[in-house]
């Protein structure tokens, strides 16, 4: 016997299924997953959970934050054992294209990525027919001037203050994140067949004299590729070591601060400074958390009052009205 079927079989259960076969249904499973069974919670917001919630906020932060901006004051910019950072304003690294403009894999030493970098890097990828090292908007950009620091002494000859390049970058970083192509040879034969970043002035192998401060592994190097989350921002320098407890790091007196202009900062309309500060167990003098605790606990507090207000308000109003009728 011959059996026919037409369209509406399709639509109301899917194809008829082959002989023997289990019919195919459009349907899901039957799980408590599927069918949205499963159980759940939903908070029922009334003035005693959300009020107190406010309060506890307010009380907790507010505190958190004078601590914390306290302690930022109280670092000293002059003295102490000193950080020398340089500061940019106006500079937008948070930028998403400007983030991804890098290759990791080629910061790490990968000898395939060093010669075909990723597409990532566009239009930082290449020049003159060869590939960059490193590559990348991030890289091209690297913060170049050089800062030195003179103490000026009674005489007409000033003394220079030690500036320690190595230590100024995360450990991780140094040791994990960023290393040089693998190889006996010397460091240019390891980063042979490429070139260097478009505006840089010296290849990447030239950085420093130092073997354990050179390439990829350059401190100032790696401190610039961790990108600043704000404009206005700054980067460690330069570590000026205490010698003595008995003296002070940087003793009373005019100093005189010589920079070599490399990089310039009109085309964006930013501003670079200098910093000489120390650190505290918060790290360096930053104000911003601390404003920021006081900000948020002062809103939350402010809130659970006005709320508070208006929930006596309103309750007194309705107990009114019911009392009337």
């Amino acid at each position: 016997m011959a059996m026919n079927y037409n369209s509406k079989d399709e639509v109301d259960g899917g194809p008829p299924c082959a002989p023997g076969g289990t019919a195919k249904t459009p349907r899901p499973d039957n799980t408590a997953f599927k069918q949205q069974r499963l159980p759940a919670w939903q908070p029922i917001l009334t003035a005693g959970t959300v009020l107190p919630t406010f309060f506890i906020i307010g009380l907790i932060f507010i505190p958190i934050g004078i601590g914390i901006f306290v302690t930022s004051n109280n670092i000293r910019e002059i003295e102490g054992n000193v950080f020398m950072y340089y500061g940019l304003s106006n500079f937008y690294q948070n930028h998403r294209r400007y983030v991804k403009s890098r290759d990791d894999s080629q910061l790490n030493g990968d000898s395939s990525a060093l010669l075909n970098p990723s597409k990532e890097c566009e239009p930082y990828r290449r020049n003159e027919d060869k590939p960059i090292a490193p590559c990348g908007a991030i890289a091209n950009s690297m913060f170049n001037d050089t800062l030195e620091l003179f103490l000026m002494g009674n005489d007409s000859y000033p003394t220079p203050i030690t500036l320690k390049k190595k230590g100024i970058a995360w450990w991780t970083d140094k040791n994990v994140k960023f290393r040089n192509p693998p190889g006996e040879e010397s460091l240019e034969e390891r980063f042979k067949g490429t070139t260097k970043p478009v505006n840089w002035l010296n290849p990447v192998y030239m950085l420093d004299s130092d073997p354990d401060n050179n390439g990829f592994i350059n401190e100032d190097f790696i401190v610039w590729m961790r990108t600043a989350a704000l404009p206005t921002f700054r980067k460690l320098y330069r570590l000026i070591e205490r010698k003595s407890d008995l003296h002070p790091t940087l003793p009373a007196g005019r100093y005189y601060l010589n920079i070599t202009y490399n990089y310039p900062v009109h085309s964006f309309d930013g501003r670079k400074r200098m910093i000489l500060s120390t650190i505290s167990w918060m790290g360096g003098k930053n104000p911003f958390l601390g404003i920021a605790y006081i900000a948020i606990g002062s809103i939350s507090f402010f809130l659970g009052v006005v709320l508070l207000v208006i929930n006596h308000k309103y309750r007194n109003s309705s107990n009114t009205a019911d009392i009337t009728i």
